[in-house]
C-alpha cells in the first residue's frame, strides 16, 4: 500500500454493504395523497366526512379543481406540496378544523376567509339568512339591517349580496373578528358599516342606528354543554362567540330584545339563531319584552334553531 488512503479504501471495499440503510423516497401521487389523508383521520371522522376533508385539503395543496385532480391522479406532488400535506394531516389529527387549516369556508354560495378568530359558518345559519331574505323581499321597503356579533361577516355579507339595496350594518366585540369580516367584505365586493363594540353594554349600543331588521347568531351555548361537544369546536373555535354562563344563558337575547324596543322601526323584526333546547325560553323572553308576533322555526334537521320576533 502506498498510502493511508489506499489502506482505508481497501478495507472499505472488503466490508459488506447493508442496503437496508438506503431508502429511496418516491414522490407521493395525488391519488396516494388522497388515500393517506383519509387513512390518517379515519379514527376522528366518519368515512364520508374524511373523504370530503381529503378533497378540500387536496385542492388547497395542489390548487387543482376536482376534475383535474381526477385526471392527474398519477401526477406527483412537489416536495413543497408534500410537506404542506403532511403538516396539514398532523393538524387534522390534533382535531383542528379543516376550515382553519385551509383558511376558507363556503357559505351561501360564497367563499369566505376564516381563521380561529371567528366561528366557522354553519348550514343552519344559511337557513336563517334565507328566511330573512325572503321576508325582507316580501316586506319592502326595508332600508337598514343590523347583524349583531358578525364574526366572519357571513350573515351581513350574504344579506347584502342578496339584498343589494339594503344598508347593512354589523358589530362585534372582537377587533380580530372584525378584521376578518372586513377582509371578506372587500373580497366579495360588499359595502358594510362595521362597528366595534360590546353589545352587552347599553352605552356602547348607542353607536348603532335605528334599523328595520335585526339578525344575530349570538353566543348561546351554556358552559355546561362543553362536555358534549367535539374537540374541534371547544379547542379551536373562539369561546367568546360560543359560550354563555349557565346562570344566564339568554343574556344576549335579552340585550337584543331591549335594543329592538328602542331601535327597531315599526313593523320591523328580529331574527336570531337559538340553542335547540332553549326555544321555549327565548320565545317567552321576547313575549315578556312586548314582542307580540313570534315564530319559532325548525332547521332542516328538525331542531328548533331560529326565532323571529316582531312588534306591531
Amino acid at each position: 500500500m502506498n498510502s493511508e488512503y489506499d489502506k482505508y479504501k481497501s478495507l472499505a471495499g472488503a466490508l459488506p454493504i447493508d442496503y437496508s440503510l438506503f431508502t429511496l423516497h418516491l414522490p407521493m401521487t395525488v391519488d396516494e395523497a388522497r388515500k393517506k389523508i383519509v387513512e390518517s383521520i379515519n379514527a376522528t371522522y366518519y368515512r364520508d366526512e374524511a373523504k370530503n376533508i381529503a378533497e378540500l385539503l387536496l385542492e388547497h395543496v395542489t390548487n387543482l379543481p376536482l376534475i383535474e385532480r381526477i385526471i392527474k391522479k398519477s401526477d406527483s406532488l412537489s416536495a413543497k406540496q408534500e410537506e404542506l400535506l403532511l403538516e396539514s394531516i398532523r393538524r387534522l389529527q390534533n382535531h383542528e378544523p379543516i376550515q382553519y387549516i385551509i383558511n376558507e369556508c363556503w357559505f351561501a354560495g360564497m367563499r369566505f376567509y376564516v381563521d380561529n378568530n371567528v366561528l366557522i359558518p354553519r348550514p343552519e345559519t344559511e337557513e336563517l339568512v334565507e328566511w330573512v331574505t325572503k321576508e325582507v323581499e316580501n316586506k319592502k321597503p326595508y332600508a337598514r339591517i343590523l347583524d349583531i356579533g358578525t364574526g366572519s361577516g357571513c350573515i351581513a355579507i350574504a344579506l347584502k349580496t342578496k339584498l343589494p339595496e339594503i344598508e347593512m350594518w354589523a358589530c362585534d366585540v372582537s377587533d380580530e373578528a372584525l378584521n376578518v369580516a372586513r377582509v371578506n367584505a372587500d373580497a366579495l365586493y360588499t359595502a358594510i358599516d362595521f362597528v366595534p363594540l360590546n353589545f352587552l353594554d347599553p352605552d356602547q349600543r348607542k353607536q348603532l342606528p335605528h334599523v328595520d331588521a335585526i339578525v344575530s347568531n349570538p353566543p348561546y351555548v351554556p358552559e355546561e354543554d362543553k362536555g358534549e361537544m367535539k374537540k374541534n369546536v371547544i379547542e379551536y373555535e373562539p369561546s367568546i362567540a360560543l359560550f354563555v354562563t349557565n346562570d344566564d344563558p339568554l343574556i344576549f337575547f335579552n340585550s337584543i330584545a331591549d335594543f329592538g324596543k328602542e331601535n327597531l322601526h315599526e313593523s320591523g323584526s328580529i331574527y336570531v339563531e337559538i340553542h335547540e333546547h332553549l326555544g321555549g325560553k327565548v320565545e317567552s323572553l321576547f313575549r315578556t319584552k312586548g314582542y307580540d308576533s313570534i315564530e319559532v322555526r325548525k332547521d332542516l334537521q328538525g331542531k328548533e334553531r331560529m326565532i323571529r320576533a316582531s312588534r306591531y
